[in-house]
């Protein structure tokens, strides 16, 4: 890629409209990413460290909290760094590695919030049959699966980025190197990758949502066939926390790519929401509405205060 460029760094301008108040979003970001490593960390350790919770279902939740702890890794050291008053300048490979990863994790994210959605249909439509369905098996190849779709994307839209000539100017209208603001610095048209981004990010996240849609459908169905008020609220209360999550993942995605006109101001807000809030928000969600997860918490907590008083 480096032989099309003639550039060899971008200039990440940040969050547009927030000049002199670096200070204060510093203060901010660096404790929404910290909360978000720390709650995904105990999250990623209570699953771990319990017998109980060695199942399909946290399984892909021990899953979903590294990768909401990798996925804001992409963007956020860097955002810290200059809003620290230290260089906004980024090289050209690490441009495109933070459009790739950033790309590859979220993929793979969104694919996940699939097949846990399949996982709690198998759970609640076909409760004895589940874990003959969900072996240990099938879930680690729905997972390589998840992997190899997120990392097809990933290649395609960095390629078809990064094919381009690149001459000048080199200032990124964003706090990261995404395809909306990498693209109109291209110095040749950038019309087919801009279309190649948006049918490639906007038709994944739309078939992600509908198979997620469907499985929802059929669990809604099976809820209401269920007698007794409490199994309804039961069978409830285990997905609630995952369509929340589901809410707050794909929103922002399809604001960002779906739009004809990108508002750089908008497209900020949403990729903020999308990039570093939303992985702190999945800790809160599925530690505080999952029983089972506060109760394994408070035994590492327990764990942890008995070991320092030792």
């Amino acid at each position: 890629m480096g032989n099309h460029s003639l550039l060899n760094e971008f200039i990440l301008l940040g969050i547009p409209q927030t000049e002199g108040l670096e200070t204060v979003l510093l203060a901010i970001f660096s404790s929404i990413y910290l909360f978000t490593l720390l709650g995904n960390l105990l999250i990623f350790t209570a699953i771990i460290s319990s017998s109980t919770l060695h199942t399909p279902m946290y399984f892909f939740l021990g899953l979903l909290s590294v990768f909401d702890m990798l996925f804001p890794s992409v963007t956020c050291p860097k955002m810290l760094f200059y809003l620290s008053g230290l260089s906004r300048a980024i090289s050209y490979k690490g441009c495109a590695a933070q459009l790739f990863f950033y790309h590859l994790l979220g993929s793979t994210e969104g694919c996940l919030y699939s097949v846990m959605a399949y996982d709690r249909y198998v759970a609640i439509c076909h409760p004895l049959r589940y874990m003959l369905i969900r072996k240990p098996a099938v879930c680690v190849s729905l997972v390589t699966v998840a992997l190899l779709v997120g990392c097809l994307q990933a290649t395609t839209l960095t390629s078809f980025t990064f094919q381009l000539t690149y001459c000048g100017p080199s200032q990124v209208d964003h706090f990261f190197c995404d395809i909306p603001a990498v693209l109109p610095l291209a110095c040749t048209d950038s019309s087919l990758a801009q279309r190649v981004g948006s049918i490639n990010v906007g038709l994944l996240a739309l078939t992600l949502l509908f198979s997620i849609c469907v499985s929802y459908t059929h669990i809604g169905m099976a809820i209401l066939r269920i007698r007794s008020a409490e199994g309804r609220q039961k069978a409830f209360s285990t997905c609630s926390a995952h369509l929340t999550a589901i809410l707050c993942a794909y929103g922002p995605v399809i604001i960002i790519y779906l739009q004809r006109t990108p508002n750089p101001l908008l497209g900020a807000v949403v990729q903020i929401l999308n990039n570093i809030v939303s992985p702190m928000l999945n800790s809160l969600i599925y530690s505080l509405r999952n029983k089972e997860v506060k109760r394994s918490l408070k035994r590492v907590f327990q764990i942890a205060v008995f070991s320092v008083q030792q």
